[in-house]
């Protein structure tokens, strides 16, 4: 072959490099922009009172009351997964647990879904209640279907991780 050849080669593929490139630097802008939007969205939602429900959706357990401090739980601990040893005080709000970022346990783990679980006080007992995740979310080795009572030191598993009450 030519010189002419091999140099019209070089610039095709690095042409082809060029627009591999810049086709998956517009995808991640795309996809981050996408993110950004549902964040402010979602924030726009929540500072106008209560977010609208999706069709077809159950409807929300009864609001939380605070739970007794006298020797309940005092934590949520991440036993195993990723984020091993992670922790987080319970206090008298739920706990959103999933991959999104406006999650209040946001677990890195392709097998959780965005909005994955909700732990929740009500009286003096703490419920697990998965939100209608893809994989589901395991209560030891029974699959939660609704707002299930969680004892302490009982597993909660969601994809891989495993959180659970503690004193």
């Amino acid at each position: 072959m030519s010189e002419l050849t091999f140099t019209l080669l070089r610039l095709g593929y690095l042409v082809l490099l060029w627009v591999f490139v810049l086709s998956a630097v517009a995808v991640l802008r795309r996809d981050l922009a996408a993110r950004a939007t549902d964040r402010a969205e979602r924030r726009r939602r929540d500072d106008g009172g209560t977010p609208a429900r999706k069709a077809g959706a159950t409807p929300a357990a009864p609001a939380p009351s605070p739970p007794s401090r006298g020797g309940g739980p005092t934590r949520l601990v991440v036993t195993a997964g990723p984020l091993t040893g992670t922790s987080l005080p319970l206090g008298g709000s739920s706990i959103l647990i999933g991959r999104s970022p406006a999650c209040t346990l946001v677990l890195d783990d392709d097998y959780s879904s965005s909005r994955h679980a909700r732990i929740y006080p009500q009286g003096d007992q703490w419920y697990v209640e998965d939100l209608g995740s893809t994989n589901g979310t395991f209560l030891g080795d029974q699959q939660v279907t609704g707002a299930t009572p969680l004892a302490p030191g009982v597993g909660v598993q969601i994809g891989r991780s495993v959180v659970e009450l503690q004193g």
